[in-house]
């Protein structure tokens, strides 16, 4: 099942100016950066988004106390409202500050534009279709469906949209000035604009003529049902003027992208927390292999009674694109967990074929499809440009590291050639378990008439930077496969003797043939045994 992609520009919280010196020369205390941060959410919620934002989302905002929720609430709202998660800019988010840039230099009357009814629906509906601007009012000649007639009009402008989602097409609008201020208030009656509304005996419609001259009684100008002289549409009812008017000055009904439309993400600020891993693999002198691993520990997922047990079930989306916007690569996955214990976890993996030359956004996407709880990730991959010289891959650590005697299934998760490798996220171990290790290493020579390379590979585990474990394999023991593109070297490590705590493993690879050398380190950590 496919996730609308969550991720865009993340407006950050200003408290780096609090690290400045204030005009006293002093640093800003704790409680100063403090109350920075709350006025910018304050302004972030009252004044940016106070028209888009909906009652749901304005509520679960109150709610959140700690400044990283807030941030992250902000990321998503922008997010869910980008009409194009691919690119690196978000367009909803640009338009809806140049509107209010637009409302506050146009329509500013004494207190700033976007806080008056133009400004308001500027902002949610952006420039109208039509506009019919009456600046200084004066004489007025009203159509047949206002009453007819001449009157005098206050200053007056009419929008129309061509269509509203909500109120459908041909919607018009009128704002009016009665004070003379440049302050322009949403009309809910067109009798509003008229200036001799209240006046006796002056600016009279068609109706209020008729009644006036006894010379014209028995003439009829209705249409047939309407009393009131005025040619009335639909749109003219008092019940459909209050409804536009009402609606038209709230947010536009949030609706949930998705890339195929399967899913929609809840209106509320939810997170799944889950890790996440990138590894490169050289394929051949254009392309490198890369997988992209993610976990989640059971007890963030929400387990329901199945037929066959507590299952969980997740959906996982992902999308590649490169910095032209090009979809490189669009992948997704229902995944299934049984329940086993709240310490165990679910692990997914997906390779890429990447071109070395490129850089590219992997946009990874986690639902909780019983909870509805989503994990979001924005990843930058940049595969390591080819190299002639000695030079080594990503160091995978696993628990388990086994061969396969049969080819894999295209898109089989864990299988790096005709090894089954799943990679340790965390990369904690039990001393009961082997620390595995993986690496692939690139333009080794290979001695000519064996066509055999000659190496000489170092391993060293150290704590705090004392050597606690050494193994030097001269003899090729770690080497599980051997070709002219790469050299694989797998090495179980038994950890039985090794105190809780955190290590670093060393690899030195050096070419005897070449004299080059070349290492590199990977940190993991022991853990005690699990009571019971």
């Amino acid at each position: 099942m496919l996730i609308a992609l969550l991720l865009s520009c993340l407006p950050k919280v200003p408290i780096q100016a609090g690290a400045q010196e204030n005009k006293s020369g002093k640093s800003p205390s704790q409680d100063q950066l403090k109350e920075e941060a709350e006025d910018y959410f304050r302004r972030w919620l009252d004044e940016d988004v106070v028209y888009v934002i909906s009652k749901e989302e304005r509520a679960v905002f109150e709610s959140l106390t700690a400044p990283e929720e807030k941030e992250q609430f902000i990321e998503q709202f922008w997010f869910q409202r980008d009409p194009d998660p691919r690119s690196a800019a978000n367009e909803f988010k640009e338009e809806h500050y140049r509107r209010i840039a637009y409302a506050n230099e146009r329509f500013a009357s004494g207190f700033p534009g976007w806080m008056n009814d133009r400004g308001r629906i500027y902002i949610i509906h952006g420039p109208p279709d039509e506009i019919e601007a009456h600046p200084s009012g004066g004489r007025y000649d009203r159509p047949l469906e206002e009453g007819g007639g001449t009157t005098v009009a206050h200053p007056f402008e009419v929008w129309r949209y061509r269509f509203v989602e909500g109120l459908g097409s041909d919607v018009i609008l009128e704002f009016v000035d009665p004070s003379l201020s440049g302050e322009y208030r949403l009309a809910l009656n067109p009798d509003e604009k008229d200036a001799l509304l209240n006046v006796a005996g002056a600016g009279n419609t068609i109706a209020e003529m008729i009644q006036r001259d006894e010379s014209l009684e028995g003439t009829t100008f209705t249409s047939p049902g309407n009393a009131n002289l005025r040619s009335f549409r639909a749109r003219d009812t008092a019940f459909d003027r209050y409804e536009t008017f009402t609606k038209i000055r709230h947010a536009k009904p949030l609706k949930h992208r998705d890339l195929k439309r399967l899913v929609e993400i809840d209106v509320t600020y939810q997170d799944l927390p889950f890790s996440h891993r990138v590894d490169y693999f050289g394929l051949d002198e254009t392309r490198s292999l890369v997988p992209v691993s993610v976990e989640i520990h059971d007890r963030e997922l929400t387990f329901g009674e199945e037929e066959h047990g507590r299952r969980a079930r997740m959906a996982v989306y992902g999308i590649v694109t490169n910095l032209s916007n090009r979809i490189v690569d669009e992948f997704e996955a229902d995944l299934v967990s049984d329940y086993r214990a709240r310490t165990a976890r679910s692990v997914y993996q997906r390779v890429l074929v990447l071109e070395r030359k490129g850089r590219y956004k992997l946009d990874l996407i986690i639902k909780d499809l019983i909870s509805g709880r989503v994990g979001v990730r924005r990843l930058v991959l940049i595969p390591p440009p080819h190299r002639s010289e000695l030079s080594v891959s990503s160091i995978l650590l696993s628990n388990r590291i086994t061969r396969l005697e049969n080819a894999p299934e295209r898109h089989a998760m864990f299988v790096l050639g005709d090894f089954h490798i799943r990679p340790s996220l965390d990369k904690v171990f039990r001393p009961s378990e082997n620390l595995n290790f993986y690496l692939q290493v690139y333009n080794v020579a290979l001695d000519q008439t064996a066509m055999r390379p000659s190496l000489r590979v170092a391993y060293r585990v150290a704590k705090d930077g004392h050597p606690v474990a050494q193994f030097i394999d001269i003899m090729g023991r770690s080497i599980q496969y051997l070709s002219e593109q790469r050299i694989v070297l797998v090495l179980p490590i038994s950890l039985q003797s090794f105190e809780p705590g955190s290590y670093e493993i060393t690899v030195t690879v050096k070419d005897l043939i070449q004299e080059r050398e070349v290492r590199v380190s990977e940190a993991f950590d022991v853990a005690a045994e699990a009571a019971g």
